[in-house]
């Protein structure tokens, strides 16, 4: 058994003669198989020297035939080219072909142009179905190695986006970024199409559609100080930010997380990535979310799904305020009960303030060291949780906190990133101007932005030093 395998230049007039030969032999020979591979004519070169050193042939014009004898695992032999084709149909099977030189010509012509709008189909197809690429720097910490699950399971993207996985850290973690493709490849997720570790930095970001900077810095002011503590920020923002605009797609989205400077990582990376679009960068503040439900759950004996609309505004990492006025309660065991939607105001359940600011409120808080001891199980959560709000909406009027680039919403001052009350739709997210805050928190937004202002004043002021020529 045996199968005649054709491939030539689409555009090459001799291909014709001998594909049209092959199509007639297989219509009137009961054993003739025909395979047809027709190349561009500019990869033509290419592809033939590369058949010929792989099965040890010698052929240097366009068409080449061969016969690949199935009953011996494929293996090739070599027919030629046009004439050693004719010569071998004439032998074998008394049958030759007469074709004039123009219909030779027209229907190359014709096989070339079928062969482009064939590839141009195959690219349409392939662009949807290429994988999201999802590139995540400092890939080394614990929270990339609880994220990579919740990415890959299908419930961020939706169960027919497959991703690719690019772990980005320098050369000292090259070990663990290799232990942590292996351990993902083996848990053979069906949606995630490869996992890759990358330590050379200027490849970082080629392709990206999501890149999650998990980048932290050491903090202890004990040390050295909090300038050179924004100094090293603004440094690693300097190296990604340039690299974002030249490598990554131009609808990239940005994902800023980690323990550290959450806020003066997106606000530094806008800073020195202009083209990078503002709201494309996000701040992830949804850890300080979550922990602040549970611990009201908890005081409250309930489901922590049961708590809504708790609000985190201002520096994620730093000086932020939970903001529990518009809080509400679902499936709250009282002596009124209603409807699964039945809700109501958490504030007029709790009366206990001094609690509230022990546990929740002061920069000592018991909420300030649950979540700066958190492993990496809760931030990845978050950034998993509001990458697919992003994609596929959050809970239709559920208050969501984000840090994004202020526009003087709610009287915040202009060009940092604060964390604020959005909601998330149609692949966008809308900042809720709607929400009545009270003068109370108004002067707590007043205090705490001032920080933010300061730490971008401190980075510029790096920038200035280093690069006083372009500053001006």
């Amino acid at each position: 058994a045996a199968v005649a395998m054709f491939t030539g230049k689409a555009n090459c007039p001799y291909y014709a003669k001998a594909e049209l030969l092959a199509d007639y032999l297989q219509t009137n020979l009961p054993n003739f198989r025909v395979h047809k591979i027709t190349q561009h004519p500019d990869k033509w070169e290419q592809w033939l020297h590369d058949i010929c050193e792989t099965n040890g042939w010698e052929h240097r014009q366009c068409p080449i035939i061969w016969r690949e004898l199935l009953d011996r695992g494929g293996k090739g032999q070599l027919l030629g080219g046009l004439n050693d084709f004719l010569e071998h149909a004439q032998k074998y099977y008394g049958i030759t072909s007469v074709m004039l030189s123009e219909e030779m010509l027209d229907i190359a012509e014709e096989n070339l142009q079928a062969h482009l709008e064939i590839v141009k189909e195959d690219e349409e197809i392939k662009s949807l179905i290429r994988p999201m690429q999802i590139w995540i720097t400092s890939a080394s910490v614990p929270i990339c190695y609880h994220l990579i699950p919740l990415l890959a399971n299908g419930e961020v993207f939706g169960m027919t986006t497959e991703i690719s996985i690019h772990l980005l850290d320098t050369e000292q973690f090259k070990e663990i970024l290799c232990s942590i493709v292996m351990e993902a490849e083996d848990m053979a997720f069906p949606l995630l199409r490869s996992i890759s570790e990358h330590t050379k930095i200027d490849q970082a970001f080629i392709d990206a559609d999501i890149i999650i900077v998990l980048d932290d810095v050491l903090l202890n002011l004990e040390v050295q100080s909090l300038e050179n503590y924004i100094r090293e920020v603004s440094e690693i923002c300097q190296v990604y930010a340039p690299l974002i605009e030249k490598n990554a797609k131009s609808e990239v989205k940005v994902i800023s997380s980690g323990k550290t400077f959450a806020n003066l990582k997106a606000t530094m990376l806008r800073t020195y990535g202009p083209s990078i679009r503002p709201e494309n960068i996000i701040a992830i503040s949804t850890s300080w979310e979550s922990a602040a439900k549970a611990m009201l759950a908890r005081k409250l004996n309930m489901n922590t799904a049961g708590v809504k609309d708790v609000i985190v505004w201002g520096n994620i990492t730093g000086s932020n305020y939970i903001d529990l006025s518009h809080a509400k309660l679902y499936g709250y065991d009282c002596a009124i009960r209603g409807p699964p939607n039945f809700q109501r105001l958490l504030m007029n359940m709790i009366y206990d303030s001094e609690w509230i600011h022990s546990e929740l409120l002061s920069a000592q808080s018991t909420l300030s060291s649950r979540v700066s001891r958190c492993t990496g199980m809760l931030p990845a959560h978050a950034v998993a949780t509001v990458l697919q709000y992003w994609y596929h909406g959050s809970p239709s009027e559920e208050i969501i906190s984000v840090g994004i680039l202020s526009e003087g919403q709610f009287c915040i001052p202009e060009g940092i990133v604060f964390s604020m009350p959005v909601r998330f739709q149609n692949g966008n997210w809308e900042v809720m101007t709607e929400l009545e805050i009270n003068e109370t928190t108004q002067k707590v937004l007043g205090r705490i932005s001032h920080e933010l202002v300061q730490e971008k004043l401190i980075a510029l002021k790096e920038i200035n030093e280093m690069h006083p020529y372009e500053a001006e």
